[in-house]
């Protein structure tokens, strides 16, 4: 059985759908056809009943040939008996045994159900069974109860009357219904079959066209392939369909900003790797020839190098926070200060801007959040701030309600350019002669949207830019137990 499981899973969908339609088809093919089968033949024996009802109606003569039967017993119909002409009619002793009468075709055999009859002779309605003669005619056998009485000594017996009718033309109408139905049926079940496969094929065709895209695009990768769908359309086929296209979209947008990302990566490494090969190549010159460097060149070369190799290490950490998985970030969310990753945050960017003023006002709120991620966010938002303050500037940090805010007093951020803040590499103008990577402000905005919460950057009253984070609240973790 498993083995034809297994065959059957192996073969075509459509061939599998055909062979379901035929068999469902079959089945109920089947069903209808054996209980018409089963209708008819009732309908035939009633009809048999019927008759044996007629027959077997006894009244005057026919009690006296009944009667004349019994009384000289033979296997040799009895003439005396003027009843239906037609059939097989016997009388039967109530020891069983049989009675010719009339014109009776032949002997019916007698069973124990016939004997029964006349020993239990209440039982006025008799019985009706199928039988078979003595040379092996299939026949409709009734078979009723005779109560009789002698005329002379007023004496009583039992005995029983039998009249059967042949069952052959009801046999071959039955024969032929059913070979009629089973021919039917066949080509019946043919013709689903033949409908199942059409209507599979017209069906699959959706999937047909889908499995060619897909295969195009795992031989070509050409992620432009589309699948045409109704707009209308709602059925499996249609949601697969579309489904296909939003990820063969997806997969291209993906892939797109892959190699947006390498190009501008490459493009963003060529310059700090063109300083330090530059600075290196003075250093080894230097060397080779002998002819020292002034040492206040030196300095600054060591120093242009430290700077280069900063702002490498910046970005190849900035990539790789790119390029970690959600998977990844899942695996570390949990809830944490806001509060405590805003002062870790505020430590470190008083390292970078000694000679600012930052106030802080920081009020509790617990999020949900990667902390690494989050706290190197804020850190952003902060170097963003104390990069762009004038010196002795003061950049104002406020958390309050699941908002915070950065506030710096700097040359402000054009109209213009705000729109494009948060892509990736995009460096304003201005501030291309400063250090960093332009990849600061989308990691802020990927780790704030991954949080759930929004960032926006705009003009402050007074001059200068503000940060706001809005991230939604989470349940205070319990307190640790010491």
């Amino acid at each position: 059985m498993s083995k034809v499981v297994r065959r059957f899973r192996s073969l075509p969908i459509r061939a599998r759908l055909a062979m379901l339609v035929a068999a469902a088809v079959a089945f109920g093919v089947a069903a209808v056809s054996v209980t018409c089968w089963f209708i008819v033949q009732g309908k035939l024996y009633e009809q048999l009943n019927d008759d044996l009802r007629k027959a077997a109606s006894v009244q005057g003569p026919q009690r006296i040939g009944i009667e004349s039967a019994l009384a000289n017993c033979t296997q040799t119909p009895q003439s005396t008996y003027t009843g239906p002409r037609s059939g097989y009619s016997q009388a039967l002793t109530s020891d069983g045994i049989a009675c010719l009468l009339g014109t009776s075709a032949g002997e019916v055999k007698v069973t124990e159900a016939d004997k029964n009859v006349i020993e239990n002779e209440h039982k006025r309605e008799g019985i009706i069974r199928n039988g078979t003669t003595t040379d092996g005619t299939p026949v409709r056998v009734m078979t009723i109860p005779l109560t009789l009485q002698n005329t002379l000594t007023g004496e009583t017996s039992s005995a029983a009357f039998l009249v059967a009718v042949s069952l052959k033309s009801t046999e071959k109408t039955l024969n032929d219904l059913a070979l009629i139905l089973l021919l039917v049926s066949g080509i019946g079940v043919l013709a689903a079959g033949a409908a199942g496969l059409a209507v599979a094929r017209a069906g699959l065709r959706p999937v047909d066209k889908l499995t060619d895209a897909v295969e195009h695009v795992a031989r070509t990768e050409d992620l432009t392939v589309r699948i045409p769908v109704e707009d209308d359309a709602e059925d499996e086929v249609a949601r697969l369909s579309r489904s296909f296209n939003s990820m063969t979209s997806s997969l291209a947008s993906s892939r797109d900003l892959q190699q947006q990302l390498i190009a501008d990566a490459g493009h963003e490494l060529r310059t700090p790797l063109t300083s330090l090969r530059t600075n290196i190549e003075l250093l080894t010159r230097s060397e080779e020839t002998g002819r020292p460097i002034p040492e206040a060149d030196r300095k600054a070369l060591m120093s242009s190098v430290k700077a280069q190799m900063t702002e490498l290490a910046a970005l190849i950490g900035d990539l790789q926070e790119l390029s970690r998985s959600e998977g990844q970030r899942g695996e570390r969310v949990q809830v944490i200060s806001l509060e405590d990753t805003v002062e870790s945050a505020l430590r470190r960017a008083r390292l970078r801007g000694p000679e600012l003023t930052i106030t802080a006002d920081l009020q509790p709120w617990y999020v949900r959040a990667e902390p690494a991620a989050l706290e190197r966010a804020v850190v952003n938002i902060l170097d963003n701030a104390v990069k762009f303050s004038p010196e002795g500037g003061t950049v104002e940090v406020q958390l309050a309600s699941g908002v915070l805010t950065v506030r710096d007093h700097g040359p402000g951020i054009p109209a213009e350019e705000l729109p494009h803040v948060f892509d990736r590499f995009w460096r304003s103008p201005s501030a291309r002669a400063l250090p960093g990577s332009g990849l600061g402000l989308s990691i802020v905005a990927r780790t704030v949207q991954q949080a759930g919460g929004e960032v926006t950057l705009g003009h402050a009253e007074g001059g200068g830019t503000i940060a706001t984070v809005r991230l939604p609240g989470a349940p205070t973790p319990p307190p640790e137990v010491p």
